[in-house]
């Protein structure tokens, strides 16, 4: 009973660990209670659990099991931390729960698998369940299978994934166990009821009678699909859409479920892929070649057998397939032909899109084979065709299929027909776009005309599949040829057809067919294609108008009399003018009247072309006739038929002087209503029918000014071109004129291609063609303004729409080209060159082909099948020279293919990335280039199709990492959308990220956002699930930083530039191109600048570019967006805690209309050197573009503000640097902030006050000085009361300081709303816990004291008595402080003064009355006397001071941190700002960084040694601590940062100070022996530590300081006395403190006697008498034993006198170096010297600087006056005694310890530099000293600021400094006053030449 009564009293969780298994059962019946009453599921508690749940769940007792697996159940199902012990627990639970014989025990550990899968961590789970399978014991892996079971019953195959299941199904059937095969089966039944016949091939080798009896389980299941019970915490959504289904008695299951479900897993999925290339036999390719047809067989049937395989390994089936294809062309056995067909169809079936690269070599030789009649060969052709059709697309094919359509013989174009038709099936509108679509269409309608029936039957089921997947509409414009008996028929076949009724050629392929469709072919989406087309009605009016039939001039009258007065119709062929014009006027009037509906538009036009119709004489007739015509067409449902009777006598009239104007509004207006592609076509081919000039050039004119208010969408440039080219021929010069004009409008739409039907011009006129080219290039065409009245109904169409558009449109251009076949030049013999065994021959093959192709110029997409695999083959010749010379003819083909190149992408684009992995930087480069001259034509999209890429990825390479990732780093970017192939690289990419090369993982991160910005990070975080969890959670952390940085994704182009981007291909591509250039330019220097000068070109044209401005000024712009911002019009008001995207979206869409394209993508680019260099041109252009900066000034703020939430301190800095330049600006344009822009700018400026960065704060203060100027102080004051409810500690006291500016600076007025409300608010902050914080709001308070006196009190409100006494005491010391000048001087002084002309200069922050004033009198302003040409003087008096204030002590305030006055920058150097960046790294968060700068610090011997004992003490403590948490051994890197930790500590006890760091050791000692509480070891490894020190004595015995060393030993005994010591667990620390005695004693005698001086009371102290015995142990005290008896002698006494005096002096000199003592140490030092006057001080003084040696001298004189009753010096020994003192002191005998005293400045040293610069400019001569009383004659009225502090690093320095130039040769000249670097000598010269320039000039 005892014993229970002793773990009663236990915590919960310490009962949870008891050896007594009663307590355990306790304790967990407790946690389970706990875990159902803790309601926050992110409460602490919970942590404390986290290591014990695996405990809960194996624990050995079975009844304490039973209640811990309820408690783990429970914690599982409401911690949020839960997750994080899923591995481990899981595997707990399979390896010791499901073992158990308790039937409950196996029900929780199934329970907790589940839960956890709930809390979305199935991968977790299934991994350890399916390891668990492979366990020997049978119960376990039937408990493993029965909670697969479970999982997928009540999860669903989408949350468990069912490939690595069925993976290892099959191996449980050939369990011994017949309890393992029992639940085998019924987890394969479970699995069947999810994927259904997708499990058939995986299991087709398990033993027939099990495959039986699962046939017939399956044959009972229910054909409805199962559904999802059970849901993860983030699918509560349709958790409840399941209950409320469930509550309607849910039956209504929707189809879209169902699909869903059917598609989610494809069989091919499951299976394992088999290498089949090397089990072919040895001897294939010689057999496939034998004369014998049977050998033949042989071989092909061996390949049929491999074949058969449903999924094979990649590889490289090039030579196989060729083999095959060979067969398939030329055998003469059909039999052969059949089984070689079928081995293709098998190699395409188990590849999949693997095969795609194949693909284009195969089809022309199907295609031809059909000519064959035997069915059985017809129809293994049709199932290889049908296979290989799924592994590319119909684009990649299509030409192919072109080429056969004329084939003479019909078997072939029947089965094209038919093949056609069949693939249709398996489109969709989005895989069959129009510009597929066009080609195939306009070959099936001659088709249909065809003779044979055959063919016509096959092309109306092609047309009638294509309208059933397209839409009707979609496909009716390619019909318009067709009569209507026709048409009908293929809306017949649509309805007969459409994928019901499946060929019969296909049927016998049908078992195999389910197994391989790939998803995205399934059953094609019903309802939706119709629908979708229902919304495309671009091309449908046109086919109605063409059907409007021609009116007969009778019929014509007699609807133009229903519609118009008779008297009109009568006088329309009046003789008299003046009747024509008056019917005209009629005419017009019943025009404009008219009913839209019912106007009869070709009626009113016939009339209007009655006789004298055209050939009207009267000019005003015929202007009103036209502009009825304008009208007609603007107002009626104008059809072409009715455009064609207008039109000759409307370009008849284009000419007319007086006439012209009226014509060119008419044919615009028929432009509008019939589109302008046919207008222009219409017009250009009348005009040049006719031979007057004048029409022809004003034709030429109104088409140049329509392209720009149409666009250039449609337009049919091969239509006219012939005609422009006749006009640039033509003899009248204003023709010339007007053609060239047009050229040049069109070249603004269609680049440079334009030029090259022009190149056969005479050189005079293509230089007049260049010039006008030359004048458009670098403008951008002008929007739309117009618009065809049918496209507006069109501009409805989707995005996809638009982009197959964009691609048709693209390719127009290029196609326009005449291209030649190159084909029958490609020769066998000239292909088996380039495979030739000798390289010559190779070379020369090759420069052959290069020849062709150059000759040729532009060719067509058929090169032969043979050519692109020789030259596969070559880019990975062994002879570099051979790869380099491929590429290049790469480079040619692509240029001369153009778009054709597609379908080159697979088969010969891939192999041109696996070159960029060559070891060559050359080659490299040179496979880069030919990459981009490759996409330039084929767009990315054909190269991220498929697994290529990834494939690619997944080689080891670095080289190929680096490069590929580079490119799609650059690519991505500028691509609107994506496949999602993509996807598979990015297991690949995350490899990448943790690649041992440096490069690659770089590359890897800067192309981590462009796969972010098409995958979403959503996608991305997912794909980690499959790394380890040490990679998991490194890769989300970057994928975190990268979601920050990610590019925003383009937008769809806008419809009004949709012409242009449509139009002109290569201007956008090279728009792209400009954009990514830094990306090229960062590939050549990969490849150390072997990139030609193509890159170094366009960067020229890329700088012409940016000079324009950056700013666009818009006037009213700015108030606008504020007016949008007030009625919420913009979605989202500037106001966050961290910026969403949403934010930077619609910043971004703000800025681009008015900032610059270049400068807005650089502001928004995800690579922050990006940002700086766009600071940089920023800055540069401030002056020059100020107006329209200040016109942006709102969205350049908010930019900013978004950098303040960047960790990147470079980027921060420049941003600093920009706005302290941006508010100098304002201020001198005297402009003022909006109140809109300061509530978007100032609250962020506001959190980086509190930055730990001491460089950054000093800025930001800067920056808020100078917002005072432009925005009013009154109003800035409320944000920072803000600021001060900051939880960072820094932010709140800077804020406070502000404050208390702000009210110095303009008064009380200042503080906003009341002055009550805010100083209660600021008084709350007297009670802070930091005490920055509490002395910040002191000083405010005092500054509101200063103003408006004892009134202070009132307004601060109730404090506590603490804080009250706190704040009375400062007011007290600052009354004592005060100036006797009035504080009001401040505020109109601090409104005079000017910025600096250095804006990067500090500013000085506290308006101190006159301290800043007498300062800036003193500085002398070279640059502005250098200036100052004008007069010519001499050198300016200098304001006469009492000189006298300037010795008196100042009194600081208490110390804080804070920006350097900027008088300090003299001081700065470069090395003190580096160990200030140093210092700040110490105080990162980042341990790793942490470690590194101390590592660094104490790597400089000479800083190391600055380190003072109490600063070791606390480092070491430190360390040590961190290298005993035992937390630090559970992240990851655990042990490294250990070692680490390990490493800096001896660096530490090596490089400090020894002295100190002994001190150090022997105090830590001492600590943790008395304290218990800390860890064990820690005393151990401070002993450890003391032990290496002790080994370092015998070389470092001379610099220490053994008197100190000697009294940390004392007090430690007199805490530890040697009884104490020994009574202690250990006796190591009694040997480790005799050791080191004993070492001491060892290596100093009898002398180490001597050094015991500074132990107060030697007699009782124990370690004199053990050194004694120590010493005389080791015979040294023979010498002293005769001075034993006679002590008192005069020897004796003199050594001790000595040391007492070397004691007194140097406890006294101690005192005057603190800052409390000071002036007690000087009165003691002046007693001392009344006392024994003949005393040395030398020797204490010769060592320290002149400062402090002229300081005693006069401290000395100052008591001695005081002594004798002056009562004037009263007060200011007063104040010297409270002053801070700078003592420099450097590290000698004296006390070491001096110099780590918290030094200030004194008064003394602005005399000391005062004098020196009198001295310099003549006006002082060294010997006029006046007396030190007369200096201290008065009182000081100097309050000095605290920004005169300067980081101690700094001081240290420059005490070193002025240390050793007092030492050396050149002591007479101390320049360190105004040192800027760290040569104060070259300084002092600069300063010389600069005095003699200023002096000489004024001569």
């Amino acid at each position: 009973m005892g014993d229970d009564s002793e773990w009663m009293k236990l915590s919960i969780d310490q009962k949870c660990e008891h050896k007594v298994w009663k307590a355990r059962l306790n304790g967990y019946e407790e946690a389970l209670k706990l875990f159902q009453r803790i309601e926050d599921e992110k409460s602490p508690e919970w942590g404390k659990y986290l290591g014990l749940i695996k405990k809960f769940v194996t624990d050995s007792n079975a009844v304490a099991q039973l209640k811990g697996l309820e408690a783990a159940l429970a914690f599982i199902e409401n911690a949020h931390v839960a997750g994080k012990t899923t591995g481990e627990v899981v595997s707990g639970v399979v390896t010791k729960v499901f073992n158990q014989p308790k039937a409950r025990a196996k029900e929780l550990g199934t329970d907790i698998c589940l839960m956890y899968i709930e809390i979305e961590k199935a991968e977790v789970v299934q991994d350890e369940l399916l390891k668990g399978l492979d366990n020997k014991n049978p119960k376990i892996v039937v408990a493993c299978i029965e909670a697969l079971r479970k999982a997928l019953s009540e999860f669903g195959s989408k949350i468990v994934t069912l490939k690595p299941v069925v993976k290892i199904l099959s191996k449980q059937f050939e369990s011994r166990e017949k309890a393992v095969r029992d639940e085998a089966k019924l987890l394969a039944v479970e699995i069947y009821k999810w994927i259904r016949d997708a499990l058939r091939p995986p299991l087709q080798n398990i033993n027939s009678v099990q495959l039986k009896e699962l046939e017939e389980e399956w044959v009972k299941l229910p054909s409805s699909p199962p559904k999802q019970t059970r849901f993860l915490r983030s699918q509560q959504d349709l958790k409840a859409k399941f209950e409320q289904q469930q509550a309607i008695g849910g039956e209504q299951s929707d189809g879209e479920d169902e699909t869903d479900t059917v598609a989610a897993v494809d069989a091919y999925e499951l299976l394992e892929a088999v290498e089949i290339l090397s089990k072919m036999p040895k001897d294939f390719y010689e057999k496939i070649e034998a004369k014998k047809w049977q050998e033949r067989k042989e071989a092909l049937e061996a390949v049929e057998a491999l074949t058969k395989n449903p999924k094979l390994e990649n590889g490289d089936y090039g030579d196989l397939v060729r083999a095959l294809k060979k067969v398939v062309g030329k055998d003469a056995n059909v039999m052969l032909v059949s089984v070689a067909a079928k081995c293709l169809a098998g190699l395409a079936t188990g590849l999949r899109k693997k095969f795609g690269t194949y693909a284009g070599q195969v089809v022309p030789t199907i295609l031809e084979k059909f000519k064959e009649k035997k069915p059985q060969v017809v129809q293994a052709l049709q199932e290889a065709i049908d296979a290989i059709f799924l592994t590319t697309t119909l684009q990649n094919l299509s030409e192919d299929i072109l080429a056969v359509m004329d084939n003479k013989n019909p078997s072939i174009k029947q089965q094209a027909s038919l093949f056609l038709a069949r693939s249709f099936r398996h489109c969709t509108q989005a895989t069959l776009p129009k510009s597929v679509l066009k080609p195939l269409c306009a070959a099936l309608i001659k088709q249909v005309n065809d003779s044979a029936p055959e063919v016509r039957d096959a092309a109306f089921e092609a047309l009638g599949t294509a309208m059933k997947v397209v839409g009707e509409k979609a496909v009716n414009p390619f019909l318009a040829d067709l009569d209507k008996l026709k048409l009908d028929k293929v809306r017949i076949c649509r309805r007969i057809k459409g994928g019901k009724r499946p060929l019969a050629r296909i049927n016998s392929n049908q078992q195999k067919a389910p197994m391989f469709i790939i998803p995205s072919a399934g059953p094609s989406k019903k309802g939706k294609p119709t629908s979708a087309a229902g919304g495309k009605s671009k091309k449908n009016p046109d086919s109605k108008e063409i059907t409007e039939s021609e009116l007969s001039a009778e019929v014509s009258e007699e609807l133009a009399a229903g519609v118009l007065p008779a008297s009109c119709i009568q006088q329309l062929d009046s003789a008299n003018w003046k009747e024509r014009l008056a019917s005209m006027e009629e005419f017009q009037r019943a025009v404009e009247t008219m009913d839209t509906a019912v106007m009869p538009c070709q009626a009113l036009v016939r009339m209007l072309a009655k006789k004298p119709g055209w050939k009207e004489t009267n000019f005003q007739v015929m202007q009103m006739k036209l502009h009825i015509v304008a009208l007609i067409c603007r107002r009626g449902q104008f059809s072409k038929t009715s455009a064609s009777v207008v039109l000759d006598g409307l370009v008849d009239k284009v000419g007319d002087v007086k006439c012209g104007g009226n014509a060119k509004e008419g044919l615009t207006a028929i432009g509008e209503a019939c589109s302008l592609p046919w207008t222009a076509e219409q017009v250009v081919s009348m005009v040049f029918a006719q031979k007057n000039p004048k029409n022809q050039a004003e034709t030429l004119n109104w088409l140049a000014n329509a392209m720009k208010e149409f666009g250039f969408a449609g337009i049919n440039v091969k239509g006219f071109i012939n005609n422009v080219k006749t006009a640039l021929g033509a003899t009248n010069p204003a023709v010339r004129t007007a053609a060239i004009t047009l050229l040049g409008v069109m070249y603004l739409y269609m680049g440079a291609p334009l030029r090259m039907f022009f190149e056969d011009e005479k050189p005079a006129l293509l230089s007049q063609i260049d010039a006008e080219f030359e004048k458009m290039q670098g403008q951008s065409p002008p929007a739309p303004m117009r618009f065809t009245k049918k496209a507006t109904a069109a501009e409805e169409e989707g995005d996809e729409g638009e982009e197959q558009e964009e691609d048709g449109g693209g390719q127009d251009i290029m196609d326009l080209l005449p291209r030649t076949d190159i084909s029958d030049k490609i020769t066998s013999n000239l292909v088996s060159k380039i495979e030739d065994k000798n390289w010559k021959i190779r070379k020369e093959g090759l420069d052959e082909t290069a020849a062709i192709i150059s000759e040729a110029k532009f060719i067509t997409a058929n090169i032969g099948g043979e050519l692109p695999l020789a030259l596969k083959g070559r880019l990975g010749d062994s002879n570099k020279i051979l790869v380099q010379q491929t590429l290049t003819i790469l480079q040619q083909l692509a240029t001369a293919m153009g778009p054709g190149l597609k379908q080159h992408v697979k088969a010969l684009g891939i192999s041109i990335v696996t070159v960029l992995g060559d070891s060559k930087p050359n080659v490299r480069t040179a496979a880069m280039t030919t990459l981009q001259a490759w996409v330039e034509q084929t767009g990315m999209k054909e190269w991220l199709e498929g697994e290529d890429l990834s494939e690619e990825l997944k080689r080891e390479n670095p080289f190929l990492r680096q490069e590929m990732l580079g490119w799609l780093a650059e690519k991505l970017p500028n691509m609107r959308t994506v496949p999602g192939d993509l996807m598979l690289c990015v297991p690949h990419l995350y490899t990448c990220l943790e690649d041992r090369n440096g490069d690659v993982r770089k590359k890897a991160q800067e192309a981590l956002p462009t796969f972010m910005m098409h995958l979403g990070y959503d996608k991305m975080s997912k794909a980690t699930g499959k790394l380890k969890p040490s990679s998991k959670d490194q890769v989300l952390a970057m994928l975190e930083k990268a979601r920050a940085v990610m590019p925003a994704k383009l937008a769809a182009p806008a419809k009004t530039g949709g012409g242009k981007s449509s139009a002109e291909p290569s201007r956008s591509t090279e728009h792209i191109g400009s954009l990514a250039l830094p990306h090229k330019l960062w590939y050549c220097v990969l490849s150390q600048g072997a990139a030609g000068k193509k890159p170094a070109a366009k960067s020229q044209k890329d700088e012409e570019d940016k000079s324009g401005p950056i700013f666009i000024l818009f006037p009213n712009a700015k108030e606008q967006r504020i007016k949008e911002e007030k009625q919420l019009k913009v979605i989202l008001k500037w106001n966050f805690i961290t910026p969403r995207d949403e934010y930077v979206e619609q910043l971004k869409t703000q800025m681009s209309t008015c900032f610059a394209k270049w400068l807005q993508d650089e502001l928004f680019h995800f690579d922050f050197q990006r940002h700086v260099k766009a600071i940089g041109v920023m800055i540069e252009r401030l002056e020059s573009e100020s107006e329209a900066t200040i016109s942006c000034l709102d969205l350049i703020l908010k930019w900013f503000t978004l950098r303040f939430f960047d960790t990147n301190t470079t980027v921060l800095m420049k941003v600093l640097e920009y706005l302290k330049l941006l508010f100098a600006m304002l201020n001198r344009e005297n402009y003022h902030l909006t109140e809109y822009e300061a509530n978007s700018f100032a609250p962020y400026l506001i959190l980086k006050v509190g930055e730990s960065k001491d460089v950054v704060r000093k800025d930001v203060r800067a920056i808020l000085a100078m917002l005072c100027k432009v925005y009013p102080a009154s109003k800035v004051f409320p944000f920072l009361m803000d600021g001060t409810k900051s939880k960072n500690s820094k932010q709140r006291a800077e804020c406070l300081e502000e404050l208390g500016c702000l009210i110095e600076g303009y008064g009380m007025n200042v503080c906003q709303p009341t002055p009550a409300k805010s100083l209660k608010e600021i008084a709350v902050h007297i009670g802070d816990r930091d005490t920055s914080v509490r002395n910040a709001a002191l000083n405010t308070v005092v500054a509101v004291y200063n103003v408006c006196g004892d009134q202070v009190y009132k307004l601060i409100g109730n404090l506590s008595e603490k804080d009250m006494s706190m704040l009375e005491e400062r007011i007290k010391r600052s009354a004592k402080k005060a100036p006797p000048a009035p504080a009001k001087q401040s505020a109109p002084e601090r409104s005079q003064r000017e910025p600096p002309a250095n804006p990067n200069a500090t500013f000085l922050r506290k308006p101190v009355p006159s301290a800043s004033g007498l300062l800036d009198e003193f500085q002398l302003d070279l640059d502005m006397i250098e200036m100052d040409q004008s007069r010519v003087c001499e050198l300016p008096d200098l304001v006469q001071h009492k000189l006298d204030e300037l010795l008196e002590p100042i009194m600081i305030p208490e110390p804080k941190m804070r920006a350097v006055s900027p008088h300090f920058d003299d001081l700065h150097n470069s090395t003190a700002s580096t160990i200030n960046f140093v210092i700040s790294q110490v105080a990162s968060g980042d341990i790793n960084t942490s470690i590194q700068a101390l590592a660094q610090l104490f790597s400089m011997e000479s800083l190391a040694r600055e380190a003072s004992m109490g600063v070791l003490k606390d480092l070491m403590h430190g360390l040590i601590t961190l290298m005993l948490d035992g937390r630090v051994e559970d992240i990851e890197d655990g042990q490294q940062v250990i070692r680490s930790v390990n490493l800096l500590v001896i660096r530490v006890l090596e490089k400090s100070d020894q002295t100190n760091m002994i001190s150090a050791l022997l105090v830590l000692l001492q600590d943790s022996l008395v304290t218990t509480a800390g860890p064990p070891m820690f005393s151990e490894l401070v002993m450890k530590c003391l032990w290496r020190m002790i080994r370092f004595l015998p070389e470092t015995i001379n610099s220490i300081n053994l008197d100190r060393i000697l009294l940390d030993v004392h007090n430690f005994m007199k805490v530890f006395p040697k009884e104490k010591l020994k009574q202690l667990k250990s006796d190591v620390p009694h040997r480790t403190l005799k050791t080191l005695l004993h070492t001491l004693c060892k290596l100093t005698g009898a002398k180490i006697l001597d050094h015991l001086s500074m132990i107060e009371n030697r007699n009782e102290s124990e370690l004199e008498a053990h050194l004694r015995r120590v010493v005389k142990h080791s015979g040294n005290l023979s010498g002293l034993k005769s001075d034993r008896g006679n002590e008192k002698t005069g020897l004796r006494t003199d050594r001790m006198s000595k040391a007492k005096v070397s004691d007194i002096l140097s406890e006294i000199f101690k005192k005057i170096g603190s800052k409390e003592n000071t002036k007690e140490g000087l009165t003691e030092l002046y007693e001392y010297k009344q006392k024994y006057s003949d005393a040395d001080l030398e020797p204490f003084l010769k060592n320290t600087s002149q400062f402090f040696q002229s300081y005693v001298e006069r401290g000395l004189r100052v008591i001695e006056s005081e002594r004798e009753g002056k009562a004037r010096i009263q007060t200011s020994a007063g104040t010297a005694g409270r002053c801070n003192v700078h003592v420099v002191i450097p590290q000698h005998g004296v006390d070491s310890s001096l110099s780590s005293n918290n030094e200030e400045l004194k008064p003394a040293v602005y005399y000391e530099r005062l004098k020196i610069l009198r001295q310099r400019q003549g006006l002082e001569n060294t010997s006029r000293r006046p007396p030190i009383s007369s200096l201290l004659s008065s009182k000081p009225s100097v309050a000095s600021s605290t920004d005169m502090l300067h980081s101690k690093l700094s001081q240290l320095k420059e005490s070193r400094e002025l240390y050793q130039q007092e030492h050396n040769a050149h002591s007479h000249s101390p320049t360190h006053a105004h040192t800027r670097s760290a040569s104060p000598a070259a300084n002092l010269d600069d300063l010389k030449k600069r005095l003699e320039r200023i002096k000489s000039n004024r001569q």
